[in-house]
C-alpha cells in the first residue's frame, strides 16, 4: 500500500491537493482514501493531509505513521516539522523550493524532488505573490518525479476537482511536470 503525507499552510490548497491526487489514482483504477488533520483552522495553521493508494479497497481507517512519500508545500515549515519522520527507507520527498535538492543535506537517506510551484503558480495566476496557491503545480510535478500515475490522470482530476481557474490550474499542472528536478 502507498501512503502519502503533505504538509502546507491553510490556504495553500494541501487538503484539496491530497483529494485531486486521490480523485487520479481513482481514475487509474486504484482504491484511495485521503483525509486530512488539521491544528489551529486558520489561513496559515499547519496543515497535514494524507492520502493511502492501493490496487485493491482500501479499508484502513487510521492516521499514516510511516508514510511512503512526503509532499512539502510551504518549505518554511521543515524549520518546525520533521517532515522526513516515519517516512519509509526507499521513499522520496517533494519540496516546493527554488533550491536544489542538493541544498538538503539533512534529507540525504531519502531521494528529493523539487519544484519551484510557488512560481508557477504565480506565473499562471493562482493566489497572489505573498500567497500562491501551489496545490495543482504540485500534483504535476508529483506525477512525474514519482512515475506513480500519468499525467493525463492529474489533470482530469484538477479539470474535474478544480473549484476555480481551471485552465491556470491545468496549466500549472503541466508545468511542474516539465520542471521537476
Amino acid at each position: 500500500m502507498l501512503e502519502i503525507r503533505f504538509h502546507g499552510r491553510g490556504g495553500q490548497g494541501a487538503v484539496v491537493a491530497s483529494k485531486m491526487l486521490a480523485v487520479a489514482f481513482f481514475k487509474e483504477g486504484k482504491g484511495v482514501q485521503s483525509f486530512p488533520t488539521y491544528g489551529a483552522e486558520r489561513r496559515g495553521a499547519p496543515v497535514a493531509a494524507f492520502i493511502r493508494v492501493d490496487d485493491k479497497p482500501v479499508l484502513y481507517h487510521h492516521n499514516i505513521y510511516s508514510p511512503t512519500h512526503v509532499v512539502v508545500l510551504d518549505p518554511s515549515l521543515m524549520e518546525r516539522v520533521d517532515i522526513a519522520q516515519g517516512l519509509q527507507k526507499g521513499g522520496f520527498i517533494m519540496i516546493n523550493t527554488k533550491l536544489a535538492p542538493s541544498d538538503f543535506p539533512e534529507l540525504a537517506p531519502y531521494q528529493v524532488h523539487v519544484v519551484d510551484a510557488s512560481g508557477i503558480a504565480v506565473r499562471h495566476d493562482l493566489g497572489s505573490a505573498e500567497n500562491p496557491i501551489v496545490n495543482t503545480a504540485v500534483l504535476g510535478a508529483f506525477a512525474h518525479a514519482s512515475g506513480l500515475l500519468a499525467l493525463p490522470s492529474v489533470l482530469e482530476a484538477v479539470r474535474e476537482e478544480s473549484p476555480i481557474k481551471v485552465k491556470k490550474n491545468l496549466a500549472a499542472a503541466q508545468e511542474a511536470y516539465e520542471f521537476v528536478k
